[in-house]
């Protein structure tokens, strides 16, 4: 067969009439509630406010829409290949059909263990959350349990607790993966009520902070570099574009779902560009708020995920007698709190979705194991793929610390999108007959300029993101 052997597009179709094969359960509303459960987590609570306070300034509203750009680009791309090859491989698929075995290979396991940083990662934050929520509530649970055996933490009296392992983050990892294993269409509800709810958080934060705009806090729009490559200027803009790129990592993931739609042809296409759509319009409106109510200087080095929200909501009131804000709305921070920890399981439940479909596609084709690719005989869902990463993700956020850079999952899912943009070109140059619901506009202009911005958020990325990709 060789290295660069190519999967026929004709096998892969046979491959979505098989009668054993997953349920066909998801609607087009539910493929853009996965998209926007994905998109929407507590990244954008956390690395908006960092971003703006270390890179670019009021500009990282720019750094949004850049994003955003490679974001619809690659998007376009995904859109065409699931409504012609809908399976459940995504990228790896895609890659397979176009460019052959090896590059499949290598984006297979790039999309697996970027999600599986990502899931770890955000399990281990949400721990965190967690542990907050029970404190307020007045549960008390031993600090050891909430850490991994790296970590160590100072209590009010003084005295270092050293962890132990991060319970927290097993049990939510472990939950979620249950009920992926029970069914997708059990799963995408859940999701769907998740999305509802942390949407009406993030649009309750805008309407709230829009009154409380202070226009001298969005100048000058763009601060002047610093000297530094990526230390605001365009050169921070653009850092802070690929830094936040991590918020809209994941929404892939809805075209590894492309076998379990009613009709991928039509569906696929909006539920990825209609999920990306909504989110990029929030997080241009989320950021605008949060840059508009308080002084990006405000955001460094706040110490919590939850800090650069919290500092603008303490900005959101009237000026006491004493100088000091009175904040008008102390109870939004708990609700925030609330939003990130839904925002977190709703990610982590679409990543472990999306990574045990890849593995599954991956088992079908030979580069894995046989065993992964057996459906569960009640549910029709790749439940041994499931287990595995349970085991395998959560064990990551038990004894490894959650210091793990957005950066990493950020080029990886970068790297995909890349792959996807060149492979639209080689399909249309190899393939012409082959006449996909939806088309690419524009190609191969589109496809090249995806490539293009995409990279470029990749250059700008620190030295040691580009060495724990390769």
């Amino acid at each position: 067969m060789g290295l660069f052997a190519k999967k026929s597009i004709s096998s892969l179709l046979s491959e979505t009439s098989d009668k054993h094969g997953m349920k066909r359960t998801l609607s087009t509303g539910e493929l853009i509630a996965l998209g926007i459960g994905v998109i929407i987590g507590a990244g954008l609570f956390s690395i908006t406010g960092v971003a703006a306070g270390e890179y670019a300034g009021p500009g990282i509203i720019i750094s949004f829409i850049i994003a955003a750009i490679g974001c619809a680009f690659a998007g376009l791309c995904y859109a065409e290949f699931s409504s012609t090859i809908p399976i459940a491989g995504s990228a790896y698929t895609y890659s397979y059909a176009t460019m052959g075995e090896f590059f499949a290979w290598i984006i297979g396991w790039d999309l697996i263990l970027e999600y599986a940083v990502g899931s770890a990662t955000i399990a281990s934050s949400w721990s965190g959350y967690f542990y907050e929520l029970l404190h307020s509530l007045g549960f008390g649970i031993s600090r050891q349990l909430m850490m991994t055996p790296f970590e160590t933490m100072t209590l009010p009296g003084g005295e270092i607790v050293h962890g132990i392992i991060n319970l927290p983050s097993v049990f939510i990892v472990t939950i979620m993966s249950l009920i992926l294993i029970h069914g997708t269409k059990g799963s995408a509800r859940l999701n769907s009520i998740i999305v509802v709810l942390k949407v009406t958080i993030v649009l309750l934060f805008i309407f709230i902070g829009f009154k409380y705009i202070d226009k001298d806090n969005l100048t000058p729009f763009i601060p002047t570099n610093q000297g530094t490559f990526g230390k605001f200027g365009w050169t921070g803009i653009l850092r802070a574009a690929g830094v936040i790129f991590f918020a809209y990592m994941g929404f892939d993931a809805v075209s590894t779902a492309a076998q379990e739609t009613k009709n991928p042809q039509k569906s696929m296409p909006y539920g990825i560009l209609g999920s990306l759509l909504i989110c990029t319009v929030l997080y241009i409106l989320f950021a605008y708020v949060m840059v508009g109510v308080a002084n990006y200087k405000l955001f460094c080095g706040g110490g919590s995920d939850l800090a650069p929200v919290a500092t603008a909501i303490n900005h959101m009131g009237k000026m006491g007698a004493n100088g000091i804000i009175i904040p008008a709305y102390p109870w939004l921070n708990r609700i925030i709190m609330v939003a990130i920890l839904l925002g977190y399981s709703s990610v982590i439940l679409v990543l472990l979705l999306g990574q045990s479909r890849v593995f599954y596609s991956m088992s079908r084709d030979g580069l894995v194991s046989p065993l992964f690719s057996h459906l569960h005989s009640k549910y029709n869902t790749p439940a041994k793929s499931n287990l595995l990463f349970m085991i395998f993700v959560s064990s990551i956020a038990a004894f490894v610390p959650g210091k793990i850079i957005g950066e990493m999952s950020s080029i990886g899912t970068l790297f995909a999108f890349i792959l996807v943009c060149i492979g639209i070109i080689i399909i249309r140059r190899n393939r012409p007959d082959i006449k996909p619901v939806f088309k690419t506009p524009w190609v191969t202009l589109i496809p090249i300029l995806g490539v293009l911005v995409c990279f470029l958020m990749m250059v700008a990325l620190s030295i040691d993101t580009w060495i724990r990709l390769v």
